[in-house]
């Protein structure tokens, strides 16, 4: 890249990183190598972030996430995790459905207690 390309992607950063051209391109490279390696940590981020919330949802209903998804493969239910996600937290009823399809296809699935709630919470 030519002194023109690096000082325009440094600029933003903080001290001479944005206007000399030496310290520029090194910190150029370091974001450059920064933002590859987070697209793909984003990835695995989002990917964590739904699996969370679909087996916060499912313990509201007494079973497993992994329980829960084993079900819907034998079910032969194809929804990827972002949009079980997204049902278990917008759709609960839709959600509650897919529940008990899969608490019906796969008998291990054994009821969770969910947690009883005390002080505050029993309020809400």
């Amino acid at each position: 890249m030519n002194k023109k390309e690096i000082l325009k992607l440094a600029k933003g950063f903080r001290g001479r990183a944005k206007n000399c051209i030496r310290i520029a391109r090194e910190r150029v490279e370091k974001a450059l190598q920064y933002s590859y390696r987070d697209r793909r940590n984003k990835k695995r981020d989002m990917r964590s972030l739904w699996i969370e919330r679909i087996n916060a949802g499912t313990r509201l209903h007494g079973v497993k996430y992994g329980n829960f998804m084993h079900g819907l493969m034998k079910e032969n239910i194809q929804l990827n995790r972002k949009v079980l996600s997204e049902i278990s937290m917008h759709e609960p009823h839709s959600f509650k459905a897919l529940v008990n399809i899969s608490h019906n296809a796969y008998p291990g699935n054994k009821k969770v207690v969910p947690p009883k709630k005390e002080g505050l919470a029993v309020l809400l």
